[in-house]
């Protein structure tokens, strides 16, 4: 028997049953959807994740003050300003795979504008804090070297700060209280969004650091060049890891440290906290395709139990077939077939479920759903696999009915 005739019977034997052969694919299709669902959560979970690290720069090294010991007491990291601007300078003068290191100092502080106020982060920076970021601005202008050589009372404007203080007035040239020093808005930036802590990140005021350290944040008593914290942004990313290691051994001379002392600061790689992040973003996802593969298998044992039940029903044709020259291999090619056809009906079916159901979530939930070929393939391929796996026992039992005896069946 040619393969087109056995697609044609078993089609024709699934057309005469067709409220079962929808039941029987319902597992199927339930399966499928379960799965290309959450395969499309688990793509916008990792596209969320890369999406968050991107908005804070590309190629971004952080150095933070770290911990000191003082009487022999070992204090917490960030106790004391560690790193300076002089840090900065050398690192950017002395490591050749640093594109701009830049400088910042950040704290809290209240903005004021007419009879709205906010409370919001306040950040102290250099010029290349922007290029570091990669953050430019929507309107006005970025901070000046001009600024922080004046230590002229100018900022930028995050949008969430720009929209909560400005409603129908453009922010740009307006004058602001920052702790009650007034400033002249020169700049508002782009939108950046959420970082992958879930802080607002457009939640800030940016004005020039000299102005911080002299007239709003202060500075530290220890060492007046002082700062928070520095921005490092390499040229390559192949180059990550390598100027990683320079920028700590530079550090460590200039901060004269001894062998056998712990470092006084902390290095942040942000292309490894992607790659963590993502990593354990992509082990979620295959956990939760797991999950739903569940209830492909259970879609398949159903396919079993339905084709057994067609093959009782079904005894009297397979041994009139068989007495009329039909071979065993025609009988369990034909069943086979039938399993198959139901299966990879319903995971097309499914894969329609699945997609509908990605965007609804995301249109209901506000959570990003991408749905992609990765997703759809592997669900549809198992399908068809779950159709064989199950459906090849029924299909074998019919082979080897006896055609005597199944024609005598009652």
């Amino acid at each position: 028997m040619t393969i087109s005739a056995t697609i044609a019977m078993a089609l024709h034997a699934l057309e005469v049953n067709k409220v079962r052969s929808a039941l029987t694919a319902l597992g199927v299709i339930i399966g499928v959807g379960a799965v290309v669902t959450m395969m499309a959560i688990g793509a916008g979970a990792q596209a969320r994740v890369a999406e968050q690290i991107r908005s804070l720069g590309s190629n971004l090294i952080i150095v933070l003050s770290g911990s000191i010991t003082s009487g022999g007491v070992r204090l917490g990291s960030g106790s004391q300003l560690t790193v300076t601007e002089d840090d900065a300078r050398a690192i950017q003068r002395e490591i050749t795979s640093v594109d701009v290191a830049a400088p910042a100092m950040r704290g809290a502080a209240q903005v004021v504008f007419g009879n709205a106020n906010w409370s919001t982060v306040l950040q102290g920076v250099t010029p290349e804090y922007f290029r570091a970021r990669e953050w430019d601005v929507v309107s006005g202008r970025l901070l000046a070297q001009a600024d922080v050589d004046a230590a002229g009372k100018v900022v930028v404007l995050g949008q969430t700060v720009a929209d909560t203080l400005f409603a129908r007035v453009d922010p740009v040239g307006q004058t602001i209280r920052v702790k009650k020093v007034p400033f002249v808005v020169v700049g508002v930036l782009a939108r950046k969004g959420q970082s992958t802590q879930g802080e607002d990140q457009d939640d800030t005021v940016i004005i020039p650091l000299s102005t911080a350290k002299k007239k709003v944040l202060g500075v530290s008593q220890a060492n007046a060049r002082a700062v928070g914290g520095i921005l490092i942004k390499v040229r390559d990313t192949a180059q990550l890891k390598s100027s990683e290691l320079q920028i700590r051994e530079l550090l460590r001379q200039r901060h004269h440290l001894q062998p056998s002392e712990d470092d006084d600061f902390a290095l942040r790689n942000l292309s490894e906290i992607l790659a963590s992040q993502q990593a354990a973003s992509r082990v979620l996802s295959l956990l939760l395709a797991a999950i739903a593969s569940v209830s492909l298998v259970v879609g398949g044992i159903g396919i079993m139990n339905i084709m057994l039940v067609s093959v009782t029903e079904r005894t009297r044709e397979i041994g009139l077939r068989r007495a009329v020259g039909a071979h065993r291999r025609d009988i369990l090619s034909q069943f086979l077939v039938e399993a198959v056809i139901v299966s990879l009906a319903g995971g097309l079916v499914g894969i329609v479920v699945g997609i509908v159901g990605s965007y609804a979530i995301g249109f209901f939930f506000e959570w990003q759903a991408l749905v992609s070929l990765n997703g759809i393939l592997p669900a549809f391929l198992f399908a068809g696999a779950v159709g064989i796996f199950f459906g090849y026992y029924p299909a074998r039992k019919a082979s080897l009915l006896k055609p005597i005896e199944a024609l005598r069946y009652e």
